[in-house]
């Protein structure tokens, strides 16, 4: 009973927050296995609560990554991989000249979903642009503040 009760007070904390730093002792192990048997070389993780699902900061062959996890399974839903200017696609780097003139390109990623979906996002203006595989732009999403 006392387990349960416990297990039901971190689903509530799990829920109630949006998006929240954890501490590893507080994250799901089934959560934590599936991680590192996903990512076996992944290198000073950090832990968040994000919107109930379990996100992992790390790095990886010297990139920048993160992993978003369910807490229910630890099944992986996607990665997201720091990347290059260059590696956007041009019709994302036309469309981000054309709409966002003079702005810099603060942060991109290449974000592969646990269906094999290919996005790329690019942060400008502290909101993240997100595009399909071909480059044609999906939606903008706010930044969140920490």
């Amino acid at each position: 009973m006392k387990k349960l009760f416990v297990l039901s007070a971190l689903a509530l904390a799990v829920i109630s927050c949006d998006e929240q730093k954890l501490k590893e002792k507080d994250v799901p192990a089934i959560v934590k296995e599936a991680f590192q048997k996903q990512f076996p070389s992944a290198k000073e993780a950090t832990w968040e609560n994000e919107d109930g699902k379990f996100e992992v900061a790390f790095k990886q062959d010297d990139k920048e990554m993160s992993a978003v996890f369910t807490p229910a399974n630890g099944a992986l839903e996607e990665t997201e991989v720091e990347i290059k200017k260059e590696e956007l696609p041009a019709q994302a780097l036309a469309y981000i000249s054309q709409n966002y003139k003079d702005e810099k390109i603060e942060e991109m990623a290449k974000i592969i979903k646990a269906n094999g979906e290919v996005n790329f996002e690019a942060e400008v203006k502290g909101k993240d642009l997100i595009f399909d595989a071909n480059g044609n732009f999906l939606t903008v999403e706010e930044e969140d503040k920490d």
